[in-house]
């Protein structure tokens, strides 16, 4: 069985790229972010690269000037948002906004903050190959027999993690959080009341996941994810919108930063 999935851990990462469909739902209770949100498009992994679309009452929030849809392109490190033409009256009439990672580094000046950030960012990447990584270290991992995924025969496995089991499977935080800032985190989210992930993924018979679910349980409910994965190895190729129509988030931090600052002149 653990055979099945290192086999198609290997096969999701070599392949580096696929398309998706994604579904997450939050329980009404959560509070800000609850809802259901949709994304497809293509993303890659290892380097991130992604080109989706976003859409679904989580992301409108009940705010009737919110963009149904936000498409979301990332590439070497930088997120740009197409937050669509009425957020553009705010914004120089550029509708894409644009978050450049390594210069949010560079301004900040920790390494560390700089990595949080980076590593925030890149888990909404929900790479396969990392999340059948920590399925692999399930201590309970068992096979749930044959299924049909959108007509293809598959075969469907289940495993759960507990919060220290994720955190300790999940390598992306050894380089984001230092061992104290570990135990807080895990603290945390165990106080938050959260037991534990259910995932279950369905393979097909070339050994490529084609779904994956996870389940967040908490006291104000279950967080769901599921996503659906075809094509893999299609080229994740994304170009940048023109820096004309792009809003730079730095430049605007920078124009805050000044107005905080003494008028050499007055003496303010």
């Amino acid at each position: 069985m653990t055979e099945v999935i290192t086999a198609a851990y290997e096969k999701t990462a070599k392949a580096k790229s696929a398309k998706v469909e994604m579904t997450m739902t939050a329980p009404k209770s959560m509070g800000g972010g609850s809802g259901d949100m949709k994304m497809s498009g293509v993303m890659g992994w290892d380097p991130t690269v992604m080109d989706m679309t976003m859409s679904g009452s989580a992301l409108t929030d009940g705010d009737p000037e919110a963009p149904e849809k936000i498409r979301m392109l990332w590439l070497d490190n930088v997120m740009y948002m197409d937050m669509g033409a009425v957020a553009a009256k705010d914004m120089d009439g550029k509708q894409w906004v644009k978050m450049d990672l390594n210069t949010i580094a560079e301004q900040v000046g920790d390494e560390k903050a700089a990595k949080q950030l980076t590593g925030g960012l890149d888990s909404m990447n929900q790479d396969p190959a990392q999340q059948l990584a920590m399925l692999l270290d399930s201590p309970n991992l068992k096979h749930a027999g044959p299924a049909k995924v959108d007509g293809v025969q598959t075969q469907r496995y289940k495993g759960r993690l507990s919060v220290k089991e994720m955190m300790e499977s999940n390598k992306g935080l050894d380089e984001m959080l230092g061992k104290s800032e570990r135990e807080e985190l895990l603290k945390s989210i165990e106080k938050s009341g959260i037991k534990g992930y259910d995932t279950e993924v369905w393979v097909n018979e070339d050994d490529y996941p084609v779904r994956m679910d996870i389940d967040i349980k908490s006291p104000e409910g279950t967080m769901k994810t599921s996503q659906k994965f075809t094509e893999y190895g299609a080229a994740a190729k994304v170009t940048p919108p023109p820096a004309g129509k792009t809003f730079d988030l730095m430049d605007m931090f920078k124009e805050l930063e000044g107005l905080g600052k003494p008028d050499a002149d007055s003496g303010v």
